[in-house]
């Protein structure tokens, strides 16, 4: 298929459906590996959550395949620290009704209103905050931090073969590999590790090869829900661009039809039905958008596919107990460069839409979203408390709508 002609669901395509859930794959399942979610309850909502947000965009489906949000990461891990893992998923469900809500005041009021109201300077910033404060994560997992089975020297070797494996890849990796390197970084730091005896293969063996995933219900409590809201605010904007990606990508004005409105719906929908059963947040995935454009297999129904795929996975146990057996550093190593690249994409989205950082409006934003958000400022107001890159971009969205216009200033 050369162009765009909406939703045509047959079996020959499944098997380019399965290959792009190999594309979506290493991202998909890094979300729970890093956040001690199951690997096999974020198969299936991101399968689930794909059919789900077809059914919502019915009208004029966008070939886009939806799956675990790295923007999540740090929030996941640091709300079942505090609040424990069922309450995580509460505010998780409010974060994807956030989306809902957005998509309803777009519906109202036009997509204009979405970027009156957070403009790249304070996007921007806020995704810059969430590769930051990822990154000593990363930097612990590829040092082997706490961990008394290996030493930080093969830790940080093993960290190193999977990070150039994953750049190599990146960079000189040619069609549908080139979509794949964090398969590829995880593959290689996995045989290395191997040899290192860092992986115990007794988890495969005592796997049943059917096991339901462990779904778990989520339990309601504000302080997580105010605290996951706020951070739905960078992947929703993220989700405009992945929107516009795919409309270049298969010459379809998606925007247009069936619009923000429902895919942004869909999103939200997604989401909170992935957090109801405890699996991460969802987003669309770039990876895939690649993948549409190398292969030129616009048909939406092959997303069908894909998210079968995943739901099938999900209930194969020695799957999981794989994934469980990857060592903190394969995974860490990669992450050396994924949370930078984060951190890099809101970089890239100051630059882009021209912030004027001279003027003395915009700096005051960035550095408080900065300071704020990394610096663990905690506003505690009895009943709830604010923190993060929550925190972040709240403080953001006051500043822009209270501080008056300014021009750009040579001192600065």
């Amino acid at each position: 298929m050369q162009k765009y002609e909406g939703y045509k669901f047959g079996f020959k395509e499944s098997l380019v459906g399965v290959q792009f859930l190999f594309v979506a794959f290493g991202a998909l399942v890094l979300v729970p590996l890093l956040t001690g979610l199951d690997a096999n309850v974020a198969l299936f909502t991101a399968g689930a959550g794909t059919l789900l947000f077809q059914l919502i965009t019915r009208k004029n489906v966008p070939p886009i395949f939806l799956a675990s949000s790295f923007a999540f990461i740090a929030p996941i891990s640091f709300g079942v620290k505090e609040w424990g893992f069922a309450a995580t998923m509460g505010g998780l469900v409010f974060a994807g009704l956030f989306y809902v809500v957005l998509s309803f005041i777009v519906r109202v009021k036009g997509e204009s209103f979405l970027h009156k109201m957070l403009p790249p300077v304070i996007v921007g910033p806020v995704i810059m905050t969430i590769g930051l404060i990822l990154s000593p994560a990363a930097v612990n997992m590829a040092m082997g931090k706490n961990v008394t089975a290996y030493t930080q020297n093969e830790a940080m070797l093993v960290a190193g073969v999977s990070l150039v494996a994953t750049i190599l890849v990146m960079m000189l990796g040619r069609g549908m590999f080139r979509l794949i390197p964090i398969l590829c970084g995880i593959l290689v730091g996995y045989i290395t590790s191997y040899f290192f005896g860092m992986i115990d293969f007794a988890p495969i063996m005592d796997a049943p090869w059917f096991k339901t995933p462990a779904f778990t219900a989520p339990v309601f409590e504000l302080d997580p829900i105010l605290y996951m809201v706020p951070i739905a605010i960078a992947p929703a904007i993220e989700h405009i661009g992945d929107m516009l990606a795919i409309s270049n990508v298969t010459k379809e004005n998606f925007l247009k039809n069936p619009g923000l409105k429902s895919t942004l719906l869909g999103d939200g929908v997604a989401t909170s039905f992935a957090a109801c059963f405890g699996g991460p947040p969802n987003t669309t995935y770039s990876e895939v958008t690649g993948a549409v454009s190398i292969t030129k297999a616009y048909n939406p129904a092959i997303m069908t596919w894909t998210a079968i795929t995943a739901i099938v996975l999900a209930f194969v146990g020695k799957l999981g107990a794989v994934l469980s057996t990857i060592p903190a550093p394969v995974i860490g190593g990669i992450m050396l460069l994924l949370f930078g690249i984060i951190a890099s994409v809101g970089m890239e989205t100051l630059v882009k839409h021209h912030v004027d950082l001279a003027n003395p409006r915009n700096m005051i934003i960035v550095a408080l979203i900065f300071v704020f958000a990394i610096g663990g400022m905690v506003l505690d107001f009895g009943v709830v408390s604010f923190s993060g890159i929550g925190l972040g971009a709240i403080v953001g969205i006051v500043l822009n709508l209270l501080l008056p216009r300014a021009k750009h200033y040579e001192g600065y």
